[in-house]
């Protein structure tokens, strides 16, 4: 199956967190909404209140998608891994991916347990590429070292999807050792992967441009027919706070900017990333098929991450 075909047939895992994500954003204005109404009402502390609101409603957001959103991100990427290695996909996408993760993972603890363990070796080996720079070069390399880890922080969130890919791919093994061969993998075939980052950021700042600016107008021209929402935000601004602030018109800027970058970050994770993430996805596990890692090579990484020790001792 192709790149496009993949992602095409997968895409009602991105439709469903779409939906979860506009739900939570109601959620979060709604809440904060109330705060500030409320406490405008109380004391004539409205931001105070906005803050409450928004707290309570980050972290309602963050318990409901502990346990339910995670499906929709692992589900879409055990269907793309099934794609890329079997060639072909059921006619259920959504029901197979969720059975495929209920059974790789039987826990919501134990796919957390591994995604994070994920995260901590290729943020290491990102650190490490900085330290050698470093050394190797002084302030100059640390320099050369620092832009190229900043390259490969952007690929992480990549990365541990790809070897998340990976460990559903390898379903025969366990999943620290299915972890520990992804992670081999990407420090064995680091410069092909590595070419992604500039799709990667192309498409992020593209998207950005394209979609943050839009909603990010649509939200100054709404925003701006509540003057006395901002007026009464920058009088319960602290005595410090910049000149510039006191302005309604930079606040009702800020606050289209805010919505333009909340709306850029739904529409691009659930839209744009996995639309890179299939190239990038294809790649990893073509990678790993030509050359499954053996256990001699687990050993050249244990040096570099310590994280990567500790989870090759689970295996």
């Amino acid at each position: 199956m192709t790149n496009k075909e993949v992602y095409k047939k997968t895409l009602t895992f991105s439709l469903r967190r779409l939906v979860f994500n506009v739900i939570c954003v109601a959620v979060l204005a709604v809440l904060g909404g109330a705060g500030f109404l409320i406490m405008e009402k109380l004391t004539d502390k409205g931001l105070i209140g906005l803050g409450i609101g928004v707290a309570f409603a980050l972290i309602l957001i963050g318990i409901v998608s502990h346990f339910f959103s995670y499906i929709f991100k692992a589900g879409q990427i055990a269907m793309m891994t099934r794609a890329f290695t079997e060639g072909s996909l059921p006619d259920n996408v959504y029901a197979e991916g969720k059975r495929m993760v209920k059974e790789r993972f039987l826990t919501v603890a134990l796919y957390y347990a591994a995604t994070n363990a994920i995260k901590g070796i290729f943020r290491q080996l990102g650190k490490g590429i900085t330290a050698l720079g470093e050394a190797v070069g002084g302030d100059s390399g640390q320099t050369v070292g620092n832009v190229i880890s900043t390259g490969i922080q952007v690929l992480i969130g990549y990365l541990c999807d790809c070897c998340l890919g990976w460990v559903f791919y390898r379903k025969e093994q366990n999943a620290a050792k299915a972890t520990c061969e992804g992670a081999v993998i990407f420090f064995k075939n680091g410069k092909t992967l590595l070419r992604n980052v500039g799709r990667i950021f192309g498409m992020g700042i593209v998207s950005l441009i394209v979609i943050g600016g839009i909603f990010g107008g649509f939200a100054y021209l709404i925003l701006g027919n509540f003057p006395e929402l901002f007026e009464s935000i920058a009088k319960e601004l602290p005595a410090d706070a910049p000149a510039w602030l006191n302005n309604t018109a930079n606040l009702t800027l800020i606050g289209a900017g805010i919505v333009g970058l909340i709306f850029w970050g739904i529409l691009h994770s659930v839209f744009v990333r996995p639309f890179v993430l299939t190239g990038v996805l294809h790649n990893f596990l073509e990678a790993g098929k030509k050359n499954v890692p053996s256990e001699a090579s687990f050993a050249e990484l244990e040096s570099k991450s310590d994280k990567f020790a500790k989870l090759r001792q689970k295996m």
